[in-house]
């Protein structure tokens, strides 16, 4: 039953690429139209206001929104929403450092983190853009802000959390399986062919060794070790004797806020309220920066980051899907098929 249920999705899933030749057009009950391209031009960003008083028209609070997975890669496939995170959280803070009219930034983080490498991009380029224009930057943490987006948010003047927000998971994972006894049920056998001994390294066909596992173990102690690091330059009055916050465990807002990982609890409109304050314009406009066809009525407007396909194929196999793996993480992950996800 299992492989005749595997087989019926696989055909299912080629028949479904060969009725599609064009973009494929279609309307989610949010309005936010879909489309299968991983290069369509999706236009320049557009400022929404979000917040209903009105303000100069010329100080304006930027809300720059961090959601879901931190990946440096788009989504592509059937009826796949989003952009590239790395590159559209660039985009933004271009806009933003080129527009003299902005006085502050609201960094509204909503992630369980992601890529190693995709998190200490956008935490160096937030660190290059408060460097470049001088503006201050807020950072307001909403469901959660773990793994490399706990490491982004302290980039940021000031982090705020919610009273019920979920902060740290400050560890590295690097998920491997090994699928020998599952590719040989489908009669698959590996015959790879090689030079370098550990050129395969973490191969799903083969047992891991001890000598093996130590190579992948220090590289993983060596990114901790820069997110350790990255932690205690930024909170200077967090307790260096505390190793086991850095254990990949989470806090509440209240526990983060007693260790000293975050400044302060509280909403939305708070660190909005609080960067008109940094910024010294208490009456400047909040934006959202989107799309033209992406809404956003409310400061909670999210940017729309989901696959399609992963709806179409609700069962994930740990290991199987191999298109991210293998991916050294930031991440808080309870649930160990994740990383092919990226969005929440």
């Amino acid at each position: 039953m299992q492989r005749m249920a595997w087989l019926a999705g696989m055909v299912l899933l080629v028949t479904l690429a060969a009725g599609c030749r064009g973009p494929l057009q279609a309307v989610t009950q949010s309005r936010v139209t879909m489309f299968s391209s991983p290069v369509e031009d999706r236009g320049p960003l557009v400022e929404k206001d979000v917040v209903a008083d009105e303000g100069e028209p010329c100080q304006k609070i930027a809300i720059v929104d961090v959601d879901g997975l931190l990946v440096n890669s788009g989504l592509v496939g059937l009826g796949s929403v989003g952009e590239n995170p790395v590159a559209l959280f660039r985009e933004k803070l271009d806009a933003v450092a080129s527009d003299p009219c902005y006085r502050a930034v609201v960094l509204r983080i909503n992630s369980p983190g992601g890529g190693v490498t995709a998190s200490d991009i956008m935490r160096h380029d937030l660190l290059a853009f408060r460097e470049r224009p001088g503006l201050p930057v807020v950072a307001c943490l909403m469901d959660m802000a773990t793994g490399g987006a706990y490491y982004l948010a302290t980039a940021a003047d000031h982090v705020m959390a919610h009273p019920t927000t979920v902060v740290g998971g400050m560890g590295v994972i690097l998920n491997l399986y090994n699928l020998k006894d599952a590719m040989a049920y489908f009669n698959v056998e590996a015959v790879p062919v090689k030079s370098g001994r550990f050129i395969d390294l973490g191969s799903p066909v083969e047992p891991m060794g001890e000598e093996g596992r130590a190579i992948l173990q220090r590289v993983a102690d060596e990114f901790h070790a820069r997110f350790q690091n990255a932690v205690r330059q930024a909170r200077p009055r967090h307790d260096p004797s505390r190793k086991e916050d850095f254990d990949g465990r989470v806090f509440t807002a209240s526990q983060a806020l007693e260790r000293h990982l975050i400044d302060s609890i509280g909403y939305l409109d708070d660190a909005v309220a609080a960067a008109r304050q940094l910024g010294g314009c208490p009456t400047a406009r909040a934006v959202l920066l989107r799309r033209a066809h992406e809404p956003a009525r409310s400061p909670y407007a999210t940017t729309p980051n989901a696959p399609v396909q992963g709806s179409l194929f609700p069962m994930s196999i740990p290991g199987l899907d191999r298109s991210q793996l293998p991916t050294f993480l930031y991440l808080w992950q309870p649930e160990p098929t994740f990383e092919r996800r990226a969005a929440r």
